[in-house]
């Protein structure tokens, strides 16, 4: 486990010149935190969970409630700022920058936080709310604003997000009430 996200840290990061600056990186310690608070959450230790999940907040500046499940691969970039909420489900091979919220509306009741397929970029300053899904092979622009899903092999952008690629290929920006393939009455 350690000597994967060493692996990705150093992967994805060109600024990190050697296993022992790895160390300093916030990203290391969230996730690696992370992981011991939701293996403590899984065996129902909320309490101690949470502990270590809020000591880890504080040093890093990267907040991941102990519920959310996480994949292989996960990468923050200048993690100041993310949130990710308690039943956020993550993909393998995700990216996060700054900034980015995986939150819920304050509507829904159990399931209440987004979800990520596999191979998924979000920009510094990105919002994603709600039990919504995220397809795989996504790229979400920095600054988007993300209420819908979200379907596979797409990049979309802006607030409130459009699609501007499909498969690679440039596409006319798709309305936010059609993402989905259904129309929806704006608020």
């Amino acid at each position: 486990m350690i000597q994967d996200m060493i692996r990705v840290i150093k992967e994805k990061d060109p600024a990190i010149k050697s296993t022992a600056e790895v160390l300093l990186y916030p990203t290391f310690w969230a996730v690696l935190n992370h992981r011991i608070a939701h293996n403590l959450y899984l065996k129902k230790c909320f309490f101690v969970a949470r502990l270590i999940s809020q000591l880890s907040r504080w040093c890093t500046g990267i907040e991941i409630h102990p519920g959310a499940t996480i994949g292989s691969g996960f990468f923050i970039d200048h993690g100041m700022g993310v949130v990710i909420g308690e039943t956020a489900e993550i993909g393998n091979n995700v990216m996060l920058y700054h900034g980015v919220t995986l939150g819920g509306t304050g509507k829904d009741k159990d399931k209440r936080h987004p979800t990520l397929g596999d191979n998924v970029m979000i920009g510094a300053e990105t919002i994603v709310l709600g039990a919504i899904n995220i397809g795989s092979n996504v790229m979400i622009g920095a600054g988007s604003v993300v209420t819908q899903d979200i379907p596979d092999n797409v990049t979309a952008v802006g607030s409130p997000v459009m699609i501007v690629r499909k498969d690679g290929h440039r596409i006319p920006p798709t309305a936010p009430e059609t993402l989905t393939g259904t129309k929806k009455r704006a608020i």
